[in-house]
């Protein structure tokens, strides 16, 4: 294989959207008959010789002194091969997690594992379990705050502004609005569980490891300790991976435990958690009380606000932006703590602390908008300083039929039992863009390849991969080969915060655009023309401007190549712009006498520069639409404070949305965007959904939904009184 070093002699640019024939159009995944027949393999689906199966035991309550560890009747069963205690007598589980684990047992088969697990006898007395944050405040509370030098469960206070200043603002406006807001945490619920398999047998000079991961490039070095080599000799492979959401950026202590058992015996190792293993010890949403105040003159321009929150991440700190989230307000005081409980760390999740922070922002403003009899809309555009906000706003308010709807400026009031709102909400993003790497082959028999080490969660970044360079060569995207999810290949991002799509799509685009110039160099002895003057269109290339004899088919092109030729596409900023905008509206219907809340329909708008497979783009909004209506419908992660048990543990217990609650979506490309340049835009498409429901459902009957989720309890909790 050669590696093209010449310089190129012209700046990749994405050209303008008239002139693209792959990009910006609907793209079938190339993944896509794989995952829907069955062929698409997964860390889980991965079978190797000699391959032992792991699981772990872990104290089902969050603090505990442990007494005594019984693995003798473990030890013998038939199959089980290898058993590790992670907690010594006289030790202590400090919190539900990583440190409720107890021991690890590895065997023959799935089975011979978790009959390990159930034959160990914990001996453990347990103790208070602090898992609410009531019970963390309490001024005797244990302390579950384990931070170097802690005395309180409630640490990290963050504050802002002058509260005395602010409350003389607040005296002299023309309305106010104040909500409190309890806000659940969430779990990621990715599909495919953290884990790993751990293959410890040297191959090729490396030891591989099957990992369920949103960072391919970066797992080798954190595999290093666990493993006891050097990461240049690990070798990380995701062929595909069943959702992150922000959970899986590390080894985990799961994959630790697998790299151990593997070192230790000599074999490979699988070690996938359990349903229950995964809502745990894998990360969370976290969750946030908010007392939040917004003031208003008579015009609807906010003049001040006032926020008091506790970010609620159990071992975390948690996650929540200041106030005022999105929009324009001059004045600011605001405090906000994290308290500490014996629970679960919260990790990355889409948007952290964003939805969080706009479903208090979103509600208050709709009680101010209605206290002035102000239309919704015209309040949050009088707020927000970008046009593409306001443009936005508009697009769905027209979709979702707001010039119709009777009450605008009011609630309204429920007939036979049945009331209909609508609401709205807004969101923004910064998702990044940074060095990735990108490597275009191109064969002598006109085969293509195009490879970065780069994961694809599920989002569709293996079709862009693909794409961009048939873009670029004037093929189709089936004409091109996509190779990802391997940490051998050339450096990619860690996908998260949506940089994926800006990171990757520059450095695809560069390499592309280098092989065409590369292609064209040797074309100029052919065909005459100097680079830059040909034109790639549906296999063929041609002299700009001349006929069939200045042409040569794809196939022609290629076999003047005597070996393979590799060029390796680098990060280009010029072709990356952050900054992304979105809108979303909801109808809904409500029964008052039942407390049942149905969303009929949702649309949501969003900009993202140059779309690169519209498809893909408008599943990606759906998708984010889909996980809003969870998150504000459904989810809540549920303990029992007196005994410390998780009693949401599994997807029968902790429910997330499913057919019966979808509504009619509608996704809107903000194609007033004209950007020639990518970015991601996933992150975006969660955070304003659940809060244009509570909007909504404040619109249809006057009751303001400040817990989540809105089940028909709290609905009904809500109602008493008022209807």
């Amino acid at each position: 294989m050669s590696v093209q070093d010449e310089p190129k002699t012209t700046e990749p640019s994405w050209g303008k959207r008239a002139d693209l024939d792959v990009l910006n159009r609907d793209i079938r995944r190339i993944d896509g008959p794989d995952k829907v027949t069955g062929r698409a393999i997964y860390t889980h689906d991965i079978r190797l010789p000699n391959m032992l199966h792991a699981r772990i035991l872990r104290h089902p309550v969050p603090r505990a002194r442990i007494n005594a560890v019984d693995v003798e009747a473990a030890r013998r069963l038939p199959g089980v091969v290898h058993i590790h205690i992670e907690k010594e007598p006289g030790t202590e589980v400090r919190y539900s997690g990583d440190d409720s684990v107890i021991a690890v047992v590895a065997a023959e088969t799935p089975e011979a594992a978790l009959d390990g697990v159930r034959a160990i006898i914990v001996d453990a007395t347990n103790l208070e379990p602090v898992v609410s944050p009531e019970a963390a405040k309490k001024a005797d509370a244990p302390l579950v705050n384990y931070s170097r030098g802690a005395e309180s469960n409630v640490t990290g206070a963050s504050e802002s502004g002058d509260r005395n200043e602010i409350e003389k603002i607040f005296e002299g406006a023309a309305a106010v609005g104040e909500v409190n807001i309890d806000i659940p945490v969430q779990h990621h619920v990715c599909l495919e569980t953290h884990g790993h398999v751990v293959d410890p047998i040297e191959r090729d000079g490396f030891v591989h490891i099957y990992a369920s991961t949103q960072n391919v490039s970066g797992m080798p070095g954190q595999f290093r300790g666990p493993l006891e080599r050097d990461s240049d000799g690990i070798r990380v492979l995701t062929p595909h991976m069943g959702g992150g959401f922000g959970s899986k950026f590390g080894p985990g202590l799961e994959g630790a435990l697998a790299a151990r058992i593997a070192r230790e015996t000599g074999r490979p190792v699988h070690l996938m958690l359990s349903r229950p293993d995964e809502f745990t010890m894998a990360g969370n949403r976290s969750g946030s009380r908010q007392r939040l105040r917004l003031a208003a003159d008579e015009s609807g321009k906010f003049i001040a606000v006032d926020l008091d929150a506790e970010k609620l991440g159990g071992q975390g700190n948690g996650s929540l932006p200041g106030a005022p989230y999105r929009y324009d307000v001059d004045n600011v005081s605001s405090k906000i703590v994290s308290v500490k409980t014996a629970t679960d760390s919260n990790r990355a999740m889409r948007a952290p602390g964003h939805p969080q922070a706009a479903f208090g922002m979103e509600s208050v403003i709709d009680e101010v908008a209605y206290a002035l009899g102000m239309d919704p809309i015209e309040i949050r555009k009088r707020n927000l300083q970008s046009p593409i906000h306001h443009r936005q706003l508009d697009a769905v308010a027209k979709e979702i039929g707001w010039a119709d709807h009777p009450n605008k400026t009011q609630h309204g009031l429920p007939e036979n039992g049945i009331a209909v709102g609508i609401g709205f909400g807004v969101a923004g993003w910064g998702p990044g863009g940074r060095a990735s790497q990108c490597d275009v082959t191109v064969n002598p028999d006109g085969r293509v390849v195009s490879a970065t080490a780069t994961q694809d969660l599920g989002t569709g970044a293996r079709t862009y991969v693909a794409a961009i360079v048939a873009e670029e060569l004037g093929l189709q995207v089936s004409d091109v080969t996509a190779r990802i999810g391997d940490s051998q290949l050339p450096p990619s991002v860690a996908s998260g915060g949506s940089v994926t799509t800006g990171s990757s799509a520059p450095a695809i685009k560069d390499g592309a655009h280098q092989m065409r110039e590369a292609l064209e160099a040797k074309l100029e002895p052919v065909l005459g023309a100097p680079v830059g003057g040909y034109e790639w269109k549906d296999g063929r290339v041609r002299v700009k401007g001349g006929g069939d004899d200045q042409s040569l088919s794809w196939k022609a092109v290629c076999a003047l190549l005597r070996e393979p030729l590799t060029v390796r596409g680098q990060f280009k900023q010029s072709l990356y712009r952050g900054n992304i905008h979105g809108a979303q509206a909801a109808k809904i219907e409500i029964d008052v006498f039942t407390g049942r809340i149905k969303v009929l329909k949702m649309v949501a708008i969003q900009d993202q520069g140059l779309p690169l497979n519209r498809m893909a783009l408008r599943s990606q909004i759906n998708g984010g639409m889909i996980q809003a209506l969870s998150y504000g419908l459904l989810e809540e992660r549920v303990f029992d404070e007196q005994d410390g048990y998780l009693l949401s543990e599994n997807l029968d217990h902790y429910k997330i949305a499913g057919c019966q609650e979808m509504p009619e979506m509608i996704s809107l490309i903000d194609d007033e965007d004209e950007r020639e340049s990518v970015c991601g835009m996933a992150e975006a498409t969660i955070i304003p959904g659940h809060c244009a429901i509570a909007n909504a459902i404040y619109n249809a009957c006057g009751v303001r939904l400040t817990k989540m989720p809105f089940t028909p309890a709290h609905v009904l909790e809500a109602l008493y009184g008022k209807i």
